[in-house]
């Protein structure tokens, strides 16, 4: 490029270039980027400019050059398409009429914050250091798919609001950042694409609002986090899913707000988490899904916990914090699947960890009582008997209840009117308890029951107390079986 076609402010920004110098425009520390399509020619640099001097700038010796500019408006497209450059670029506080194209191009370091630009095409980018779009604001899709960054990757306080939603806003799928994904405070109209991804470090998406209601608004499909996701205080409208996503530490969703209505507001079926924290926060809008999650510690207060949820092979183990079986219950009772007897033995198993036997006794309880309700009539009704007398083996002091009842109902009954004996001179004396008791207990005989013949009202008592001996033995037979085979 010849430096005799060069404006004023272009030749300011290529003598600095050299020397790595910054040229700054910006009149006022508050000017609104957003108004740079009004800015003159006094502080307006081609983009072809820009190109020029980082692919065959002038170099001077013991200096290292850079591209240092802000404030400026850049016309044109920064067209670096396939193209290297050994030199860091920061186009801070820029406003750019055309997209930068940046695609499979190799840069050292970029920094675009405080921008505003009608997108970014950058995708197979390759970057040995950082990207920086701290509080850029883009009117159209930044694209990163394939991205690899050795360093991070910094979108705090970054918008980006195309003028559609039918592309991803943000396209990171399958992009490689070797450090952290620092987003806090980012705010989308559209899909954040992160399906495939790795980050080597943690990302974080606190206070993160991300718009695209009725449909996917973060796809983290089969995404890689060697360290924490934190997504607190994040707002989103739209389902987040995660279904495959691998996050060694924490995925954080504290305070978080995640509206989906009629479909599911989180899906992260499948995935290893390390942690996941979803705590002071409301309801969800919509479905949470967690089948076939596999998570090492799971703190989920009830609160926090939607009308409808999908747990089936959903493993943890633990469970934090520690609540009373009957609010954990009511997160089992809300499947849509109905009963899944899978979730009620990872809730028992979290508390015997923690050695609360009572609370792993109720969730018990509560299994046999929900799966009675799928058997059929007859089912129920056995069903209802192993409960009223032995609490299905977790209650066996209510067999004592019932023998002694019954057995008091027998002794006094049978003492008032003594029955008939069989054979007067065989006879033994007659004793009310004993003779109960041989109604009511179907191996022991004290020999009562077959010396002794009772009559009318007497006989039809005795029957019904052998046919209570037997139920009450069969049930206690099978509380006690189920019991010795649960341990």
């Amino acid at each position: 490029m010849d430096i005799n076609d060069l404006t004023p402010a272009e030749l300011r920004v290529w003598q600095a270039f050299p020397r790595g110098t910054s040229v700054d425009f910006r009149t006022a520390g508050d000017e609104d980027t957003a108004q740079g399509a009004d800015w003159g020619p006094e502080r307006t640099v081609r983009a072809t400019v820009l190109r020029a001097l980082l692919l065959n700038g002038p170099v001077e010796d013991g200096e290292i050059p850079a591209l240092r500019l802000a404030g400026a408006r850049i016309t044109g497209v920064l067209n670096l398409q396939y193209g290297t450059t050994d030199h860091p670029v920061r186009l801070s506080d820029c406003f750019f009429e055309d997209v930068p194209l940046l695609y499979a191009s190799r840069l050292r370091r970029l920094n675009l914050s405080g921008s505003v630009l009608p997108g970014l095409a950058a995708a197979t980018v390759r970057l040995e250091g950082m990207v920086r779009l701290t509080g850029c604001r883009f009117l159209g899709p930044v694209r990163l798919d394939g991205a690899q960054i050795a360093g991070a990757l910094f979108l705090d306080g970054c918008e980006i609001t195309p003028p559609d939603s039918v592309c991803p806003a943000l396209r990171l799928g399958h992009a490689a950042i070797g450090d952290s994904l620092w987003a806090p405070g980012l705010r989308t109209h559209g899909e954040v694409h992160l399906s495939g991804a790795s980050i080597g470090g943690s990302a974080s998406l606190d206070d993160a609002r991300l718009s695209h209601p009725g449909s996917v608004a973060l796809d983290g499909q089969t995404l890689v986090v060697g360290g924490d996701f934190h997504m607190r205080r994040v707002h989103t409208q739209g389902w987040i899913g995660l279904r495959g996503a691998r996050i060694t530490g924490r995925l954080d969703l504290s305070y978080a707000r995640l509206s989906n209505p009629g479909d599911a507001a989180l899906r992260a079926s499948s995935c290893t988490v390390g942690e996941l924290w979803l705590r002071k926060s409301p309801p969800m809008e919509g479905t949470l899904n967690l089948r076939r999650a596999q998570i090492e510690a799971l703190l989920l207060e009830p609160e926090a916990v939607p009308d409808e949820v999908l747990l089936n092979g959903l493993a943890y183990t633990t469970l934090t914090p520690h609540e009373p079986a009957e609010r954990r219950l009511a997160m089992l009772n809300k499947d849509r699947e109905g009963y899944l007897p899978h979730g009620y033995e990872q809730l028992t198993a979290a508390y015997l960890r923690v050695g609360d036997d009572h609370a792993a006794r109720v969730v018990q309880l509560a299994k046999l009582r929900r799966h009675r309700r799928t058997l059929p009539w007859y089912g129920r009704v056995w069903g209802h008997l192993q409960e009223i007398t032995v609490g299905y083996g977790f209650r066996p002091m209510l067999a004592c209840v019932w023998l002694a009842s019954l057995l008091a109902v027998g002794s006094a009954a049978y003492s008032l009117h003594h029955p008939r004996p069989l054979k007067a001179s065989e006879a033994p004396d007659f004793n009310p308890v004993f003779f109960t008791l041989d109604l009511l207990l179907p191996v022991i005989s004290f020999g009562q029951e077959g010396a002794f013949a009772p009559q009318g009202w007497y006989q039809t008592l005795s029957y019904a107390l052998v046919i209570a001996g037997w139920i009450l033995a069969t049930t206690v037979f099978a509380g006690v079986t189920r019991t010795v085979s649960r341990q």
